[in-house]
């Protein structure tokens, strides 16, 4: 078949090795190559990249990213694929969303494009950055591999300095959306598989000594007084980095040593919050290297069971989100994001959950601009491997990537470690770390997860509710469970010593003639759990928030009766993301009344 290829050591062989993978699996594009983006002039890499599935990783196997641009006529050899012509899809997308036949594919996919560089400079660094690419990534350049990276919702970089050659280059990406055993998630999830490069691909230049990382944030010890600013740097140590806020008059040195600083400054900045999100420029220089961003200041602490924010208690009015659309699939835009805050707004949230993994860095970006409070997660969902070290590694790196792609943002107050997963000894342990890591990383925020609950008891009975700030609790009452007065008995019976949010909430309503005038799936059945809900939840006085599922109808695979026909209907608005439901309605009025401090009387502690 290929006894002559030259491209494989060894073409037969290569046929029958199932460890095709093993060299190629380093996940050395993880969260240590990260590159803090603000205010970087970078070359966007989106359009038309050539494009191949290969279900049976051929491409590795016979080693396509190897193979030389040349015309047909002129090769000696049978060939399976051309990287150079062919078949072209737009980046960033999802195949699901292209052709038909490729809506449940699952497996490895080829994309190719041009690089072209002029003269290449011994002063500088270059990079390529991707938003994100579900799930493994790897990265090739003029046939060399240059590494691997695990999770479908985090950026990574991948460093092209000394690997780039004047003129043509030619980037080569192989992304594989197989769900396996080991992975996070796993097999088993309730939202469609997308695969593909399905947001931005950049290239970017650095001095050869850049700055790394930048964490700016107002000190949490209730004085509202100090910015403290954390800087690191990747090349030879070049003197003090130079923080800039102009508004607060501030332009200070921050000493680097060891590749690292840090300053603690005496300010004080307007406090940002949905009400007033204020934000701040700021500029960090460093020799040739400079980088800006928009900053808020503002301080989110646990007191016993309230939620404080500012100093001040507050109720997260919220709504679950997923990152989906009908027609793009995974792909987000700032029209769509626009309109998903627009319908928080008129819905009356200050908070959303963005579920069930990490979502564009926009999404927060906008968060702070328009004034609204995030929880943010790492796909630890369902039915894990956590007695695998690998599985840890894979969760431990999304969560570092969210972190310090998102740890500027005042708008994010919760940092989710996970969701809905059996309580055993090793899901303790490997969750537990999972918090501890969030809190080294970043001690200015809260964390949760969404616990679970002993329905026979009527209990909270979630070992790690004490390792976690905000105990989320996901309840179906009217849906999954069926007596509402088991939700109050859930509060008198915990007793818990620190707030919940109500991270899930809902039931299936189908607008239209697909949907059931009464009965399950009808749209009046569901505002009628929604009427319930609120009834229950206004006496509920350790509930300190919620966010009920779901602001829009999202596609999922896994549901697929006459009514669902593969979409989870638990939308407040259908998946045109213009029919309102008439729980939307039911929910807004309660949320004007909760603003209004007349929503719930917390009668049941």
């Amino acid at each position: 078949m290929l006894e002559r290829s030259q491209l494989a050591d060894n073409a037969l062989q290569a046929l029958h090795d199932e460890d095709y993978d093993v060299p190629f699996n380093t996940q050395s594009l993880n969260h240590e190559g990260l590159i803090f983006m603000g205010g970087r002039t970078s070359k966007s890499l989106d359009g038309d990249w050539t494009f191949c599935v290969d279900l049976l990783d051929t491409g590795l196997r016979q080693k396509w990213f190897s193979m030389v641009p040349e015309l047909p006529e002129n090769r000696t050899e049978p060939w399976d694929y051309d990287p150079f012509m062919g078949e072209t899809v737009p980046v960033p997308s999802n195949w699901a969303m292209l052709k038909e036949k490729w809506y449940f594919f699952e497996g490895s996919a080829w994309y190719t494009r041009a690089l072209d560089f002029g003269e290449i400079s011994d002063a500088k660094r270059q990079f390529l950055r991707f938003g994100a690419a579900g799930y493994d990534c790897k990265v090739f350049l003029n046939g060399e591999f240059l590494g691997n990276h695990y999770g479908a919702s985090t950026p990574f970089c991948v460093e092209l300095t000394g690997k780039l050659r004047p003129g043509r280059n030619w980037i080569m990406a192989c992304v594989n959306n197989t769900r396996t055993r080991d992975r996070v998630p796993m097999r088993n999830t309730d939202w469609f598989n997308y695969g593909g490069l399905y947001r931005e691909v950049s290239c970017f230049e650095t001095p050869k000594t850049l700055l790394k990382d930048f964490f700016l944030f107002l000190v949490p010890d209730g004085s509202f007084s100090r910015i403290c600013a954390e800087v690191e740097i990747s090349g030879a140590q070049s003197g003090d980095a130079v923080l800039t806020i102009p508004e607060l008059d501030i332009e200070e040195k921050i000493p680097i040593r060891d590749s690292k600083g840090s300053v603690t400054l005496s300010a004080r900045p307007q406090l940002w919050s949905p009400e007033n999100p204020v934000l701040y420029d700021v500029s960090l220089a460093l020799d040739e290297d400079r980088v800006s961003d928009r900053v808020g200041f503002r301080q989110i602490e646990r007191r016993g069971t309230d939620i404080v924010l500012n100093g001040e208690t507050l109720f997260l009015r919220g709504i679950s989100v997923h990152e989906d659309d009908a027609n793009s699939g995974k792909v987000t835009s700032e029209t769509d994001l626009r309109r998903r805050f627009a319908h928080a707004k008129e819905l009356g949230c200050n908070y959303l959950r963005l579920a069930h993994y990490p979502h564009h860095e926009k999404a927060a970006e906008l968060a702070d601009e328009l004034g609204f409070l995030l929880w943010e997660e790492i796909p630890v969902y369902w039915a894990i491997d956590f007695a695998n070290p690998g599985t840890y590694r894979d969760a431990e790196n999304q969560l570092a990537e969210l972190i310090k792609r998102d740890r500027n943002r005042a708008s994010v107050i919760i940092w989710s470690v996970g969701n809905e997963n059996p309580d055993t000894d090793a899901r303790l342990d490997f969750m537990k770390r999972l918090a501890e890591t969030a809190r080294r990383l970043d001690p200015t925020r809260l964390t949760s997860a969404a616990c679970l609950v002993n329905h026979a008891n009527n209990r909270i009975e979630d070992r790690l509710s004490e390792h976690i700030d905000v105990i989320g609790l996901n309840e179906y009452y009217g849906w999954y469970e069926t007596d509402f007065d088991d939700l109050a008995a859930i509060g008198r019976n915990s007793d818990p010593d620190r707030p919940v949010v109500i991270s899930e909430t809902g039931a299936d309503g189908v607008v239209g003639e697909k949907g059931p005038d009464k009965g399950l799936f009808s749209e009046d059945y569901q505002a009628e759990v929604y009427r319930r809900q609120i009834a229950a939840l206004r006496e509920l006085a350790y509930v300190k928030g919620m966010s009920p599922w779901i602001l829009y109808d999202f596609r999922v695979e896994r549901r697929q009766n006459i009514f669902q026909n593969g979409y989870n209907h638990k939308g407040l608005i259908a998946a045109d993301k213009k029919t309102k439901k008439k729980a939307f309605h039911i929910l807004a009025e309660f949320y004007r009344e909760i603003e209004a401090g007349t929503g719930t009387t917390g009668s049941v502690s």
